[in-house]
């Protein structure tokens, strides 16, 4: 039993805390099987490994493979929790999570591991600034991004209880906590992280965290922000959404992704058909990113804390004009 003690402000990468949840629910679900595709001491699936040898499964980089094993051991009352790099599980095993995952509402858990810009000055090839967009379009998949270590502990332990089958995106560096230890993780719900009364950002991910920073900054100045989280962004915390717009009539989206499919496409389409308003999206443009520091990289697409004031700053003005 590891059983972690979290505190607020710990900076934790969240998948180490995903591993350790692993191995928790391990000892309370004996029918929980993993499934790792050569990365598992990167991804943390190792622990599992280690801790439960004759219910793991190490399928080399074969991902495609590995996904097809997965639906099949669910047919036999097994639940099966796939882990690789995110770009390779959405792309190379896109066909089977669509056909032989999602279609039969296969009881299959998928971790997409270093998701989004840090990814170890990887690169191009292993930044996967585009698996929320695969996932979100492909029907009945769920997709949640987890803001901290905190929250990574709960949506992993959420995701098995959902019947049928879930992206859980997790992040490669360091992330600080903002969320106690006696918190909960609601599936389908937006949660407020900051209270304003000037603007608001809707963030996911790792850059909760950041937006929260951001909007602590910006109070210090006498501007007030609110944070909403959408740790879920598929589905849509739909009444958050509009929400916002009707209060503050413009929105900020956060997200270490690409803009295009992610969430502030997400928020631009319920809000276009529902309760127009301005969306400003931030987050990686139409590129592949370099490789680099994580904050330099950040900062180069403009997403770090800096930009988010700057951008939260100019909302502002234009609201109050």
């Amino acid at each position: 039993m590891i059983n972690r003690i979290i505190s607020i402000g710990d900076e934790i990468m969240p998948r180490v805390i995903f591993g350790e949840t692993l191995v928790e629910l391990g000892q309370e679900i004996p029918e929980l099987v993993v499934l790792d595709a050569d990365v598992g001491a990167s991804t943390q699936t190792a622990l599992f490994r280690d801790a439960f040898p004759s219910r793991f499964y190490q399928m080399g980089i074969a991902e495609a493979n590995m996904v097809g094993v997965a639906a099949g051991l669910s047919t036999q009352g097994w639940i099966p929790f796939v882990s690789t790099f995110a770009i390779f599980l959405t792309k190379r095993a896109g066909d089977q999570i669509r056909n032989s995952i999602a279609y039969p509402k296969a009881n299959v858990k998928l971790n997409g591991a270093y998701g989004g810009i840090p990814t170890g000055k990887a690169g191009a090839t292993h930044s996967a600034i585009e698996d929320i967009s695969v996932m979100r379009a492909i029907p009945g998949m769920p997709v949640i991004v987890p803001a901290d270590p905190v929250e990574t502990r709960l949506a992993t332990r959420a995701v098995m209880k959902i019947s049928g089958p879930v992206y859980l995106r997790t992040v490669r560096c360091p992330v600080p906590t903002i969320f106690s230890e006696n918190d909960t993780f609601e599936f389908g719900k937006a949660r407020i992280v900051h209270e304003g009364k000037d603007g608001v950002v809707i963030s996911t991910g790792m850059m909760t965290p950041k937006a929260l920073i951001a909007a602590e900054n910006l109070k210090k100045r006498g501007v007030f922000i609110k944070v909403i989280h959408m740790g879920t962004v598929k589905p849509l915390d739909r009444e958050a959404v509009l929400v916002a717009s009707r209060e503050f009539g413009q929105i900020i989206t956060v997200e270490n992704h690409s803009i295009i499919g992610g969430l502030g496409d997400a928020v631009c389409a319920l809000t276009a058909a529902e309760a127009p308003c301005k969306v400003t999206k931030l987050g990686v443009k139409d590129l592949f990113p370099e490789s680099g520091e994580n904050e330099a990289l950040f900062s180069r697409y403009g997403m770090n804390t800096e930009n988010i004031e700057a951008a939260l700053e100019r909302e502002v003005r234009e609201r109050v004009r």
